[in-house]
């Protein structure tokens, strides 16, 4: 059989490496494909993967954005004129799941980001089976149209946590990592970003590496990291991590290195699905930052048997994925 997965952010591409590794493994084709885009191509890189790079990321504009969407849609179309894929799947890529629809193919999408309204009205109508962590209300994705839905215990980021073996690297000064707020997203379009800020106030604490989402090259007033950095691996050695509530909120707390979410956009269903089940993550207003950086910073939470608990959403997709194609033959 053969699969499609188009990755359009970082973790779209590490989600698709871990299930691309589930279809190989089952003797399955799967064409990869993604966009520039500040962290997909040196991901891919680092993952051993080799994807199709098809258009870019744009957010300059409403008009840059439809621009470009329409353009990469296009260009899967002719992409796949002669050679269809059995299935699609993807973390939500909009191009993917118009231009799939668009020629029969069947699509498994995962989601876990219900407050993401303008994505989730271009994807999940369209999707035959939507997978997506219990942590989630159902309901919250029925309204945008989703009519088979596929739930697992745990979240999105234990497809590559679980597995994961990164070096261990104990530098002698505490180190705190930093993500800067996902600023450009359309759920995030007119909110403040303060971590720049909190990544000032922490220096006292110890070595602070801020990673910014799109300007590689300007600086803040935080220590700057100018380079890709895989932040899995680096919240893996990191003695805290502070984010506006995302991925690597969950990759940190995941492998039991105490993480805080801030602002009531890290209030999600996912983080606190997590925290409820005892992982170290937390969510706090930005004041509380440094109260809670002081209590946590260097501790390290034992959390193997929570995690093998989970199941391994790559295993699921690509499980579901195989079926919907064996259920049209």
């Amino acid at each position: 059989m053969k699969f499609w997965y188009d990755a359009c952010t970082g973790k779209h591409m590490r989600y698709g490496a871990a299930i691309a590794k589930h279809l190989r493994k089952a003797g399955h084709e799967i064409i990869l494909t993604t966009r520039e885009h500040p962290d997909t191509l040196a991901l891919a890189q680092a993952l051993g993967e080799k994807p199709l790079v098809i258009g870019k990321y744009s957010p300059s504009s409403l008009f840059t954005r439809l621009d470009e969407s329409a353009t990469r849609t296009l260009q899967f179309s002719k992409l796949f004129r002669d050679n269809l894929p059995d299935a699609a799947i993807a973390h939500q890529s909009v191009e993917l799941c118009r231009t799939a629809f668009g020629l029969g193919v069947p699509i498994v999408l995962t989601a876990d980001t219900p407050h993401a309204i303008a994505v989730n009205k271009l994807t999940i109508p369209l999707s035959s089976t939507l997978v997506t962590s219990e942590a989630i209300p159902k309901n919250l994705f029925k309204k945008f149209g989703a009519w088979n839905i596929t739930r697992f215990k745990g979240v999105d980021e234990v497809a590559w946590i679980k597995s994961f073996k990164p070096p261990k690297k104990r530098p002698r000064k505490p180190q705190i990592l930093i993500r800067q707020m996902e600023t450009r997203a359309a759920y995030a379009l007119g909110k403040d970003d303060d971590t720049a800020n909190i990544a000032q106030k922490l220096q006292p604490l110890g070595d602070v590496l801020f990673v910014p989402r799109y300007d590689r090259t300007g600086k803040t007033s935080a220590i700057d990291k100018n380079q890709f950095v895989d932040t899995a691996k680096a919240a893996a050695n990191a003695d805290l991590v502070v984010s506006v509530g995302g991925t690597i909120s969950r990759e940190a707390a995941l492998q039991g290195v105490p993480s805080i979410a801030v602002s009531e956009m890290g209030r999600t269903y996912v983080n606190k699905y997590l925290a409820k089940k005892g992982f170290p993550l937390f969510m706090v207003k930005s004041q509380q930052v440094l109260d809670y950086a002081k209590k946590y910073i260097g501790q390290r939470f034992d959390v193997k048997e929570k995690l093998a608990e989970f199941e391994d959403p790559a295993e699921l997709v690509s499980k579901i994925a195989t079926q919907s194609v064996e259920s049209r033959c």
